[in-house]
């Protein structure tokens, strides 16, 4: 990969230089220039609500709306805004009108609080969930697709299928799975958290029930702004995770007006989503195409780097993968999970030593992968200090002095 090092990208985030960020994937990192814009947008808000949010807002939400859709391959009628892919998939979810012996069908490698919900549904109906188990290392996308295949039943409603995984970072082969599991009779809910921004979508054409997606992570929008696509057979079906003001509009007009007001909050991280494709799209010649290419040769190099380090095979095909990639580590000297759900002692041990990366425990205890993400303002270097400190890191030993310990 060949990049001019006189472009300095980090320059147009606020990232602590001090810090080797390297989870770019678990919340991502908005751009200065689209915080500026959100701050302009909430003066606004502030300085004269009424006007704002009775008269501006909804033919703002709509052009935002539009200028989305047109990036994932979308009609803006199928398509709304909510905070996060969760609240997607939750709206979803609580829309089915599951009956007893009902199965929905989820992954291994499914995002847990979505496989939360699912199981928060099914218990509530009496219904099942069935844990299609999809290996890891990997050897093919087939395998994705033999192992779903593999669990559907005569009861199977609804499959939630990721995109790309959040642990594992694998992009699953959606267009196949859509297409065989729609051919059963089975919906198909994908959860495609981290897809907008690193994969060029078509929506309209993929075939799915349902899709979600932030625009917090790969686009690099601010917190809170995600959205929810659904089929026009579909959409008087599905009602929103909180039920405000637009319950009262007819079926056919209800999804704009339920989802685009559940409530009164910062309407900001919508607005700022055309901005964000627009200034993301000038950072490179040739636009997003360009972006997506330049990040996953970047997540590849890094990801040997990590293979070499750990003196393991790649554990999935280059074409499985994005700006992301995972890599099994050796087992954790602990049989327990670590007291906060969200921490590693490895994991805390490298942020100690300046170094931001993902950790998780996968399948389980004492199983666990490292996951690092590969973003435009990311170098190749960074993922070089990372493999020279990760030995010392595993062995249990602290990468800095107590007396030279960052204080966030």
């Amino acid at each position: 990969m060949t990049e001019d090092p006189k472009i300095d990208f980090a320059a147009h985030w606020t990232i602590d230089p001090s810090v080797t960020f390297l989870n770019h994937g678990s919340f991502g990192a908005t751009p200065k220039r689209v915080l500026h814009e959100q701050e302009e947008i909430r003066k606004r808000m502030e300085r004269q609500p009424m006007q704002f949010f009775m008269r501006d807002l909804p033919g703002e939400l709509d052009r935002a709306r539009a200028e989305f859709a047109e990036f994932v391959g979308a009609d803006p009628a199928n398509l709304v805004f909510v905070p996060n892919t969760t609240t997607g998939v939750n709206s979803v979810l609580r829309s089915l009108a599951l009956e007893a012996g009902d199965e929905i069908l989820v992954t291994s490698h499914g995002y847990p609080a979505c496989n939360n919900a699912v199981d928060f549904v099914c218990e509530r109906a009496g219904a099942k969930s069935v844990v299609a188990d999809i290996p890891f290392p990997i050897s093919s996308p087939d395998e994705v697709v033999e192992a779903i295949l593999a669990k559907v039943g005569d009861n199977t409603r609804l499959a939630l299928i990721d995109h790309v995984t959040s642990a594992t970072a694998l992009i699953l082969p959606i267009e196949k799975i859509v297409d065989e599991l729609q051919a059963r009779g089975v919906d198909v809910l994908v959860d495609g958290a981290h897809a907008p921004g690193m994969l060029e979508l078509d929506l309209e054409s993929l075939g799915a029930t349902y899709y979600t997606g932030n625009c917090h992570k790969w686009l690099c929008a601010p917190k809170g702004a995600a959205f929810l696509w659904v089929d026009p057979s579909k959409r008087t079906e599905v009602r929103p995770a909180v039920i405000s003001h637009g319950a009262g509009a007819p079926p056919e007009e209800r999804f704009h007006y339920e989802f685009d007001w559940t409530g009164t909050h910062d309407f900001s991280p919508y607005l700022c989503v055309p901005t964000t494709i627009k200034f993301l799209r000038s950072l490179m010649p040739g636009g997003w195409p360009a972006i997506y290419e330049r990040n996953h040769k970047l997540a590849l190099q890094a990801r040997d780097l990590l293979c070499d380090t750990l003196d393991i095979d790649p554990p999935a095909p280059d074409e499985m993968l994005g700006p992301m990639a995972s890599v099994p580590l050796p087992d954790a000297p602990y049989d327990k999970l670590p007291p906060n759900q969200f921490t590693d002692p490895l994991g805390e041990r490298l942020a100690r030593g300046g170094f931001e990366v993902r950790m998780a425990a996968f399948p389980e205890l004492p199983k666990r992968i490292l996951r690092v993400s590969c973003a435009l303002y990311n170098r190749l270097e960074q993922y070089e200090a990372l493999c020279e400190a990760l030995p010392k890191a595993l062995d249990g030993q602290e990468l800095v002095e107590e007396g030279e310990l960052p204080v966030y």
